[in-house]
């Protein structure tokens, strides 16, 4: 078997142990399999070998957001600090994470490379390993066999599309520790295991070590492939006189099929029947037309190699929403632009916004926290106001050799921020052109936003810390977008009419294999109390799982203006879509644990 490493997780009380008088329970008596439930079974040990010799071929980001929490009156609990990993599992000489070096910032909020195990919160002590949390992909790498565990058939139970057979696991006496212990769904066409969760077995003579419990979810992502797209994994510490302590952490995983994207017409050829040469009549370049194709040869170069990387989106339907309500605020104001904006997606958590050329990125976190169209629009007017004051890219990036560096230094070499004295400027022409626009009298809206993130910013340094582009918050801890709807509406974390920001994972989701990211659609949950909001959160993860299709990209259907996206449901991680000009912001990946073993 292969060896686990323990994470640590203390939180202060060890568990007392069992009155010496205690009455000796009897063992359980498991209903046997019958012949069809154990060849199943069989089949997904199976399976399982060769899901492991298939994860073992890829080189996938792994991404890890993690909050403790603590009680709260009125909340039941909220974060009270953060910590965020981001890597590249590694399977070659040795199973590790390879993270992706932070760049220094002005609160030192990230230091580089975190180290493996990482102390986190000195509140409730606990320590996270990177490498932990990716191990809760496998189930037991060399073990899974009936020699060292015990099945017992649950039900039959859709997840989704998959109809799957449930069994519940656990290791057998002389198994040893690192075991897994819990629950696992097996799909019944193929007999691949597309869930499980519980936890490792910890040694019975360590009182202070033990593995974290997980769920863990995979995605069918090529035929006959399921591969880990993400995990959840959650520990907490109840008693009589408070509500629970511990911590939430969400793992995500994805670039399973990592590649250079092509210009549309990159090594094309077309030949046009009966065309005659004018090329002595083309119009030459102007001196500032050469400026701005100049900006625009280092804003694609910066763009392929974030793909590259793994750590932006590639073109998706997606896109045409952010674009649309650009659109909507260039036309309000009738700006007269030389060359059009064009909108992306990063796939990270942290909350950040960046202008790349002509090209506006948002993160995958911020999108999923934002409850209405107005506060997109408010974030994009940001960063259009970098683009009309001409705080472009910088060009050295038009040499493409400057990016010639590891993926795993993108943070470090690629430089997207923007200065304090460009930043409020920008923040003052961002409101002119927010209060020009068909969102003007929503502002209101907005503010509560940015009072959300202003009310949380000493807890969840790491979300609001960008790793690329610029922060939503200044050094002083306020928003820059201050002025929009400031005292309009108090932020009231008691009123449930009130949805300031939404849990994590609210309007995307990433499909694991191609990066894209892809608009969730789910009702808007009904709010009953405080604790239903859950803003800037992390929640459990429930995949509406599907066979493997080939994909078709549909061009949505651009008509008019966008509509704001709509709250998502916390239970199924999915917000609702934002409608008329194309989906909204949807689902969400989870993340999991450090405690897990490692190789």
């Amino acid at each position: 078997m292969i060896a686990r490493k323990l994470g640590l997780f203390a939180l202060g009380t060890a568990l007392a142990a069992a009155p010496a008088f205690a009455k000796k329970e009897k063992p359980l008596q498991l209903a046997p399999l019958t012949a069809e439930q154990k060849e199943l079974v069989t089949k997904a040990m199976d399976r399982e070998k060769n899901t492991v010799k298939q994860i073992a071929k890829h080189t996938p980001v792994v991404q890890t957001y993690i909050q403790n929490m603590r009680p709260d009156a009125i909340e039941y609990q909220v974060p009270v600090s953060d910590q965020y990993i981001i890597g590249r599992v590694d399977f070659g000489k040795t199973f590790s994470n390879d993270q992706y070096d932070s760049k220094a910032t002005k609160k030192g909020l990230l230091h580089g490379s975190l180290g493996y195990i990482t102390g986190l919160s000195k509140a409730f002590e606990l320590s996270y390993s990177a490498t932990g949390f990716m191990d809760m992909m496998f189930i037991d790498p060399a073990g899974f066999d009936f020699q060292h565990y015990d099945f017992t058939f649950v039900r039959r139970e859709f997840i989704g599309n998959i109809r799957t057979s449930v069994f519940d696991v656990k290791p057998n006496k002389k198994a040893g520790a690192g075991r897994f212990f819990g629950r696992l769904w097996v799909e019944n066409r193929d007999g691949n295991i597309v869930r499980f969760n519980g936890t490792y077995t910890s040694n019975p003579n360590d009182e202070d070590t033990h593995y974290y419990h997980f769920d863990s979810w995979r995605s069918n992502l090529q035929e006959g492939l399921w591969l880990p797209s993400v995990i959840y994994t959650e520990e907490s510490d109840h008693s009589a006189a408070a509500h629970a302590k511990g911590f939430k952490a969400q793992t995500s995983f994805w670039g399973y099929s990592l590649k250079l994207p092509q210009g549309d017409s990159e090594n094309t050829s077309v030949e046009v029947e009966g065309a005659q040469d004018q090329s002595q009549n083309s119009q030459d370049v102007s001196p500032l037309q050469a400026q701005r194709l100049f900006v625009t040869q280092a804003e694609n170069n910066v763009l392929d190699r974030l793909v590259q990387a793994g750590l932006l989106a590639p073109p998706s339907p997606f896109d045409k929403v952010l674009e649309t309500v650009t659109n909507n605020i260039i036309i309000g104001n009738n700006l007269a632009l030389p060359s059009d904006i064009h909108c992306r997606v990063m796939l990270t958590q942290p909350l950040e916004a960046l202008a790349v050329g002509n090209t506006i990125l948002l993160s995958k976190g911020l999108v999923d926290a934002l409850p209405n169209e107005e506060d997109l629009a408010a974030v994009l007017s940001f960063e259009l106001a970098h683009i009309t004051l001409g705080h472009h890219i910088d060009t050295r990036y038009a040499f493409n050799d400057r990016l010639l560096f590891p993926d795993e230094a993108a943070f470090q070499r690629i430089n997207m921020n923007h200065t304090d004295k460009d930043n409020a400027a920008a923040a003052k022409r961002a409101v002119d052109l927010f209060n020009n626009s068909v969102y003007k009298d929503k502002a209101g809206s907005v503010g509560l936003f940015f009072a959300e993130l202003q009310s949380r910013e000493k807890e969840l340094t790491a979300l609001l810390s960008p790793r690329l582009g610029d922060s939503l918050i200044q050094p002083s801890g306020v928003p820059w977008l201050d002025a929009l709807g400031k005292n309009q509406v108090k932020l009231d974390v008691a009123d449930i009419k009130q949805q300031a920001a939404l849990p994590l994972g609210s309007h995307l989701r990433i499909d694991s294999w191609d990066d894209k990211v892809i608009a969730l659609n789910a009702p808007a949950p009904l709010i009953t109390n405080a604790s239903d909001k859950l803003p800037l959160e992390i929640t459990p993860v429930y995949q509406r799982l599907t066979y493997y299709q080939p994909q078709q990209d549909a061009a949505p259907a651009a008509t008019g203006q966008a509509v704001a996206p709509a709250p998502a449901s916390p239970d199924a991680q999915q917000p609702a879509n934002a409608p008329d000009a194309a989906p909204a912001p949807g689902a969400a990946t989870s993340p999991a644990p450090a405690g897990a073993p490692q190789r």
